[in-house]
């Protein structure tokens, strides 16, 4: 007998969100994809989001500057998902 594990784990990380502190007001797109550790450079996330792997709250984004709040999320495809969160 051969056990297969149900298709629900495909959701772990669609429920594990990745929390990522700012310490103001808002931060834009393409900096916080350097600050999640998803780029190391502003080309690279340009790049990112052209090839259409980005979502912002379940939408897909291409803007670089496109403002991020804390309680926004961000899926980032090969890079898992993230939320923005307020500093203390």
């Amino acid at each position: 007998m051969s056990s297969v594990n149900p298709p629900e784990d495909n959701r772990k990380d669609e429920q594990a969100l990745k929390p990522i502190s700012i310490q103001t007001e808002y931060i834009k797109l393409d900096q916080f994809l350097k600050l999640a550790d998803c780029v190391s450079t502003g080309g690279m996330a340009k790049a990112l989001l052209q090839e259409g792997q980005v979502r912002v709250n379940g939408e897909p984004e291409e803007r670089r500057g496109r403002k991020l709040y804390p309680g926004d999320t961000v899926e980032v495809e090969d890079n898992g998902s993230f939320e923005v969160t307020a500093g203390a």
